[in-house]
């Protein structure tokens, strides 16, 4: 499992920090870093509620 964010689509909103603090974090240039991009198959269910959860659809997961 890989997470992948477009920069250039994501806004900072925060959803996905939010529902996943050690993964994600909006930095200081507005847009989401990735601090894990293939973590442990056992955060699946939840990283797929963060991927799900961005307005602008900015991040996906691939397997």
């Amino acid at each position: 499992m890989r997470i992948v964010a477009d920069i250039a689509q994501c806004e900072g909103l925060g959803m996905c920090e939010a529902m996943a603090p050690d993964i994600f974090e909006v930095g200081p240039e507005g847009h989401v870093v990735i601090h894990d991009a293939s973590p442990d198959e056992s955060r699946r269910q939840d990283l797929q509620a963060a991927v799900d959860s961005c307005p602008v659809l900015a991040l996906t997961m691939q397997d």
